[in-house]
């Protein structure tokens, strides 16, 4: 906010930040927010200038480099996991923003994430649930690789075959490795490296405001998803140091 003048700011940014981490984890609505926090339509209003100036996902990245030096790892990852996950989508979603999903049999939207191998989050996008997870695959993967320059491998799943993989090797220059289920397999098994991001969305699904999908606009709910993260990692980077003996 240097130098663009007009009215200082009249509430504190940590009083900010902890109003939308509630909201996000308990799923009250905008209107609902406790006395406890600076009025709704300031926290609101801060909400969107961090969505709009890409700000949450500057904090998010910026977590996320910490929480890998913390676990000893290299703050560039080198391999991911990219999946989707399709989700119910609440009356004030538009039309043009909604889908049905046949596999699934669900009407509303489609969170398309990749994440590294500690299941922390790389990159979202969120769509139509009827957008096809190759046709979300081209544009999320190609913004991954942008920020992410030493991203080498990417897994995926059978829904992932195709062209994407040539496209990923000759444009992107990443291995996209196919991890798909046998022919003898029977009723629920965990694939390899897929558990990952199934793990990511059982944290998304803890997220009460994540459960249903009520943002009017994608960028909102892919907001929503950096800010849930940031609660997970926030944890994570809060929690004592083993002791060693």
């Amino acid at each position: 906010m240097r130098g663009r003048g007009g009215q200082p700011e009249a509430y504190c940014h940590r009083a900010m930040l902890d109003a939308i981490r509630y909201l996000v984890d308990n799923g009250i609505k905008w209107r609902g927010m406790p006395v406890d926090f600076p009025p709704w339509d300031r926290v609101y209003a801060f909400f969107r200038r961090w969505r709009d100036t890409g700000l949450v996902k500057e904090f998010h990245d910026r977590l996320h480099g910490q929480v890998r030096e913390t676990l000893g790892r290299d703050t560039a990852p080198t391999a991911a996991v990219i999946d989707s996950q399709s989700i119910k989508a609440d009356a004030v979603v538009g039309s043009d923003s909604r889908g049905f999903d046949g596999g699934e049999l669900i009407n509303g939207r489609k969170r398309h994430v990749v994440v590294d191998t500690l299941g922390l989050l790389l990159g979202v996008m969120v769509t139509a649930a009827d957008t096809g997870d190759r046709t979300a695959a081209h544009v999320l993967l190609g913004q991954v690789a942008d920020v992410h320059h030493r991203l080498e491998l990417v897994w995926a799943n059978g829904g992932y075959t195709g062209g994407l993989v040539a496209y990923c090797l000759t444009t992107l220059a990443l291995v996209l490795g196919i991890v798909k289920r046998s022919d003898d397999m029977r009723g629920f098994v965990v694939l390899p490296k897929q558990w990952i991001v199934e793990r990511l969305f059982a944290h998304l699904m803890r997220t009460r405001r994540l459960v249903r999908d009520f943002e009017r606009r994608t960028t909102s709910a892919e907001a929503m998803i950096y800010w849930s993260m940031t609660l997970l990692m926030t944890r994570r980077l809060a929690r004592p140091a083993p002791r060693r003996e």
